[in-house]
């Protein structure tokens, strides 16, 4: 039963996704780490102690003592889960798996519980959840119109209510008919696209795809910093308002997903020609608050 009221909520925080739709996202127009962003803070990357990490060294599946998986298509709940999304989420070995020190999460086009494409969501609740702390991740992404990758975290208890009270963090989206462009964004109940107040930021990131780049978060109880190889460019400030503005001050656990299609994802179709693509990641790190 606690299994299933998890997925419930679940299903419908993946409505995130559609706040990160055009129309609705309050991004900025996005730095340039090549150049414009060269003025941005920059940080040291996990400097606490490190007190959760896969680095994806054993082939075959992942590791089950840190992993579980979301399965499905969302329904009956949520179908689409809850974007129209176009995947049916498997762990089978063609769609998650590790293999040469990377973890690959690979999309396929193919007819699958009458769905045409397949992927994978990789989830570390009650098997890595933290509160405050840096969490890195570092991945190399997909490309092509209809991908699309993130990696962001949910509350484990949900203790302010269903989303998007008790709150989410997007530390990476990336739809491909918008290569390079990255997304770091919070929601909220005070801040989501429902009302007209989501709250992210973005970074343009020339050929992307081609190369391995780090995705991180500094969280601590007066702010969360997006990072993207040690740089901010994305800062979310505790104004001490009350848990509507800042959930952050519970366990969350990490996601990662390579969706196909959806509001985001496909609003410029889908590319039926350049599958698979895949999601690699290198390393999961999370480190201790410094003290």
């Amino acid at each position: 039963m606690k299994e299933l009221k998890y997925m419930l909520w679940a299903a419908a925080a993946s409505l995130l996704l559609l706040s990160c739709s055009p129309s609705a996202v309050n991004q900025s127009a996005g730095a340039d780490a090549t150049g414009a962003n060269a003025g941005v803070e920059q940080q040291k990357q996990g400097t606490g102690k490190l007190v959760w990490s896969d680095e994806f060294e054993e082939n075959g599946a992942p590791d089950s003592s840190r992993w579980g998986y979301d399965l499905g298509d969302g329904c009956p709940d949520v179908c689409g889960w809850g974007n129209n999304e176009l995947q049916y989420y498997t762990k089978r070995p063609e769609n998650i798996r590790v293999e040469k020190g990377v973890l690959v999460i690979e999309a396929h086009r193919e007819n699958h519980k009458d769905k045409d494409y397949t992927s994978a969501r990789l989830v570390s609740r009650n098997k890595g959840d933290w509160q405050y702390g840096t969490v890195e991740v570092k991945a190399k992404l997909p490309e092509g119109t209809g991908t699309w990758p993130a990696i962001w975290m949910l509350p484990t208890r949900w203790v302010y209510g269903g989303w998007p009270a008790s709150g989410e963090i997007d530390i990476m989206e990336h739809v491909g008919y918008k290569p390079g462009m990255l997304y770091g964004t919070v929601h909220t109940k005070a801040f989501n696209h429902g009302i007209g107040t989501q709250k992210g930021d973005s970074i343009m990131v020339e050929a992307i795809q081609d190369s391995f780049h780090v995705y991180s978060i500094n969280w601590s109880p007066e702010k969360i910093d997006f990072l993207l190889d040690g740089k901010v460019y994305n800062t979310f400030r505790n104004e001490e308002t009350g848990f509507e503005a800042w959930p952050f001050d519970q366990p969350f656990h990490l996601l990662m997903n390579l969706a196909v299609g959806g509001n985001w994802g496909g609003a410029k179709g889908v590319d039926t020609t350049i599958w698979p693509q895949r999601l690699e990641v290198d390393y999961v790190r999370v480190y201790a608050p410094e003290e």
